[in-house]
């Protein structure tokens, strides 16, 4: 005699509730879908075409081919502005994370106060840009009046205040991630290396960091593309100044790659297309190196 089969109600009634969802979840991701379409994707593809025309308005725009592209990289400032950007990101990058880790660190030693100190030290995060540079443009004037210079009368003060205002206001929410990462660390693993007769720095090294590698990656990546995308600090505090003369054209000695595009838009209409042109290069460069930074680290995550 055949055996008759008895059906699982808990995976009847699953296959009930996926049925529908497979058949119409186009329509639910069709709206989104568009919206993407019209807020992204269109005015990026429409971005491209113009950086090789000149324009007023995308209306009005003729096909130059190349020659904005060239325009771009023959302009001193653009090429002063990359280097100056590749710098401030290689130390925003480093100091504010080794500080927000060390702060983290410290906060996860269960020390009194800590979730007052974890307040104190993300609130900074929450005033704007533009707000953060202004009044520290006030403090650092203040202190260097005692010299009797300004901020913006070196590029060296401005590119250090810079730094410091970035570091003041990003460390606390890295150092919220790395809280969190700190707290998944598993605790038989550390009395393990307790027991095994490691050192306070060995822990750190061999099982901490290790363990605490996903929240690195996260806090690289947000470093990293914030500090290439920095305008409204370095508009509010500096807006690019002190300026010279240097290859033929006038340098910002202070100004970023997000600046000096938003600054070269606003000299003239025949700058427009190689304002443009800057924009996609600067593009390329922030996505090349956030998937090779991602990359990086997420290979470290595998091997642990």
């Amino acid at each position: 005699m055949k055996k008759k089969k008895h059906h699982d109600p808990s995976k009847l009634s699953s296959e009930l509730i996926r049925r529908p969802i497979r058949r119409w979840f186009p329509v639910f991701l069709l709206p989104t879908f568009i919206c993407f379409c019209i807020g992204f994707v269109w005015p990026f593809a429409q971005g491209i075409y113009l950086s090789f025309c000149n324009f007023n308005t995308p209306k009005d725009a003729t096909w130059v081919g190349f020659s904005n592209y060239t325009r771009a990289f023959k302009d001193p400032g653009f090429v002063h502005a990359f280097k100056n950007t590749a710098l401030f990101a290689i130390v925003s990058i480093v100091l504010i994370n080794v500080l927000a880790f060390a702060i983290a660190f410290a906060l996860t030693q269960k020390m009194r106060g800590a979730n007052l100190f974890r307040t104190i030290f993300f609130m900074p995060n929450l005033i704007g840009g533009v707000v953060l540079g202004y009044i520290w443009s006030m403090i650092f004037d203040a202190i260097l009046k005692h010299y009797s210079t300004y901020l913006t009368a070196n590029a060296t003060y401005g590119f250090w205040g810079l730094v410091i205002l970035v570091a003041w206001q990003q460390i606390g929410y890295m150092m919220i991630i790395y809280v969190a990462g700190l707290q998944a660390v598993p605790d038989d693993m550390l009395e393990a290396a307790k027991i095994d007769g490691a050192t306070k720095s060995q822990s750190l090294f061999r099982v901490i960091i290790p363990n605490v590698m996903p929240s690195i990656t996260i806090c690289m990546f947000l470093t990293l593309t914030n500090s290439f995308k920095l305008f409204d600090q370095n508009l509010a505090l500096t807006g690019g100044a002190p300026s010279v003369m240097m290859n033929g054209g006038k340098v910002n000695m202070t100004e970023l790659l997000a600046l000096n595009i938003y600054s070269t838009y606003n000299i003239n209409k025949n700058w427009h297309g190689a304002a443009q042109a800057k924009a996609v290069v600067f593009f390329i460069l922030v996505a090349s190196l956030a998937i090779a930074q991602l990359a990086a680290t997420r290979k470290k995550e595998v091997q642990q």
